[in-house]
């Protein structure tokens, strides 16, 4: 049988096409769709986003940023949170906030979505840790775990709902545990 060779593309001929819904990113020279965001994922992103930003928005510490293409060496990935320190945050010529991200955040956030392949997520974090990132977490609403990735350590689980999250140093005045992540999901109790 004669196979049809794939075209492949460049990250330059990726980052010219148009962005779709959900997003796509590029990872290892293929082209990856995002999982469609669903309840408990974008519930989360949504007020983990907020309670980073109450904390290093105001004070012009950092700033997180929800589904944000980051070009990271020759991957352009579109972490469910991307969280920059204030001074590292890309600006264009009139001061405003550019439109492409060309760094690893300093700190990098994904949210599983059921059947969403977590060894490629995981990837992600440790491609973006490589590239100076301070600290990943991988949350798994289904199990109700958290992956704690600093760099150049074990990664941590947390699962107890007492447990204390680690966060980057940029961000020390978020103090949020494991319960506290989740009760975001307990709607009848809002």
């Amino acid at each position: 049988m004669l196979q049809t060779p794939i075209k492949t593309l460049s990250l330059a001929e990726f980052l010219q096409l148009r962005e779709t819904k959900p997003a796509r990113e590029y990872i290892d020279g293929q082209i990856v769709p995002k999982p469609m965001p669903q309840g408990d994922r974008s519930t989360i992103q949504v007020e983990l986003t907020e309670a980073i930003n109450a904390v290093a928005k105001k004070q012009k510490i950092a700033r997180a940023y929800t589904e944000l293409r980051c070009t990271i060496g020759e991957w352009a990935i579109v972490p469910d949170i991307a969280v920059f320190a204030w001074e590292r945050i890309p600006v264009d010529d009139e001061g405003n906030v550019a439109n492409t991200f060309s760094i690893a955040p300093d700190w990098i956030i994904e949210i599983l979505s059921p059947g969403q392949n977590s060894i490629r997520v995981t990837g992600k974090i440790l491609h973006a840790l490589e590239y100076g990132s301070q600290m990943g977490w991988l949350i798994d609403p289904e199990t109700r775990s958290v992956l704690i990735y600093p760099p150049k350590q074990q990664p941590q689980l947390l699962q107890k709902e007492t447990d204390s999250l680690p966060v980057p140093a940029l961000v020390s005045d978020l103090h949020l545990t494991v319960g506290d992540l989740f009760g975001w999901l307990q709607y009848r109790k809002l």
